[in-house]
């Protein structure tokens, strides 16, 4: 494989892994990853950044097959999927120095084993000369481990971003369309971005002062239209929540799914966008990127003993661990004999900054007395909404 030019001396390194199906045994891949490093090169020195996860280094080592040195391996963040090789590039070109943050070196030095005199550590601002190619290191931190940082090329105005901007998609294409990386990136900020948008929000005021004309990101395809994915992460990380309520629900013997249905009804006739998600068959990533825009939660569950349905349970853990920018949450559900359903969900989503609207909880098979609280829920829900954007 040949290393892919992009602009003059800079080059894609990109392993696509179409049949990666989880990341973290945790997140499902629909569209599978990509690993992606990227090589500039000076007319005195040559810079990889990143490299790729170990699985896939023999892909890597193709790419750089023809490359007769490396200088400097410039590590953005220490997970395995970016730094994992990082150990086999040393053993090919031992004289190449990890160019990397403290804390970053840190993270290597433990995770990875790599001896304190492999390390250039680099501060927030620091230049790189390697000939014609002025690399300028920028710190963002918490996108998403404490160490992560990027690199901007000022010559040819590359934003080197790491997981920032990044999309889990394995492609053919080297440049994104936006019609087809919309979702993959919604996805991929909902599961690994979302809890730390005040990070984000900082950070995308810090890269306003560069003239970006490429986002190369770790994973997915590289950007082209800088404005199209600066707007859409102002978006998903600063605006406020839209007029939309996610519904997450599961129902045992019909009773919950009776309410979540009439609750649908109600909330569209009164004009608010619903998104109702089954989670009897669960996926992580839908219901991630459901909360992204969302100004209302609502868990609806039936009672299993005395407490919520398990995977209730999880998707609750899974928005608590997320911290969406939902102001409104509640319960619905239904119980045969008693529980705490309620209490018990409420003591999962203890980092939801949302105000708790009343719950609804039946008794058997709904009656009407029961539907009109749905419908009271409904009406409130509503309310609630048009204070969005006072």
């Amino acid at each position: 494989m040949k290393p892919v030019k992009i602009t003059e001396g800079v080059y894609s390194l990109r392993v696509n892994h179409f049949n990666r199906r989880l990341f973290d045994s945790l997140i499902p891949l629909p569209q599978g990853t990509s690993y992606n490093a990227y090589l500039v090169k000076g007319t005195e020195k040559t810079a990889l950044l990143d490299s790729a996860d170990p699985e896939k280094a023999a892909v890597l080592f193709d790419y750089l097959k023809d490359e007769g040195k490396i200088d400097y391996i410039v590590s953005h963040h220490a997970e395995q999927d970016h730094s994992g090789s990082i150990p086999l590039v040393l053993e090919r070109y031992p004289a190449a120095k990890v160019v990397t943050n403290p804390k970053c070196k840190e993270f290597l030095m433990s995770h990875l084993h790599l001896p304190a005199d492999k390390f250039i550590e680099v501060m927030d601002g620091e230049i790189l000369q390697l000939g014609g190619k002025t690399l300028e290191f920028i710190y963002t931190p918490w996108v998403h481990w404490p160490e992560t940082m990027c690199t901007y090329l000022r010559e040819d105005k590359c934003l080197f971003s790491c997981d920032f901007f990044g999309a889990h998609l394995a492609a053919g294409e080297l440049f994104s369309e936006e019609h087809l990386v919309y979702e993959p990136m919604k996805r991929y900020f909902a599961e690994i971005m979302m809890p730390f948008r005040s990070n984000i929000k900082g950070h995308l005021e810090k890269l306003g002062k560069y003239g970006i004309a490429f986002i190369m990101p770790s994973h997915g395809p590289v950007h082209r239209n800088v404005k199209f994915v600066l707007d859409i992460y102002r978006d998903w990380a600063v605006s406020a929540p839209k007029n939309k309520a996610v519904i997450v629900y599961i129902s045992m013997h019909g009773s919950t799914y009776m309410l979540v249905n009439r609750l649908v009804s109600r909330l569209e006739e009164a004009g608010v966008e619903v998104e109702k998600l089954n989670l009897d068959q669960f996926d992580e990533g839908r219901v991630a990127m459901a909360l992204v825009d969302a100004a209302t939660i609502v868990v609806g569950t039936p009672t299993v003993l005395t407490g919520p349905h398990p995977k209730a349970i999880y998707a609750a853990c899974l928005a608590n661990l997320l911290r969406p920018k939902a102001k409104f949450v509640s319960v619905i559900g239904s119980f045969a004999w008693g529980g705490r359903a309620v209490e018990t969900i409420a003591g999962l989503i203890p980092n939801l900054k949302a105000e708790v609207l009343k719950p609804v909880m039946v008794k058997g098979q709904p009656a009407e007395a029961d539907l009109a609280q749905i419908d009271e829920l409904a009406a409130l829900i509503a309310e609630k909404h048009k204070t969005l954007a006072a």
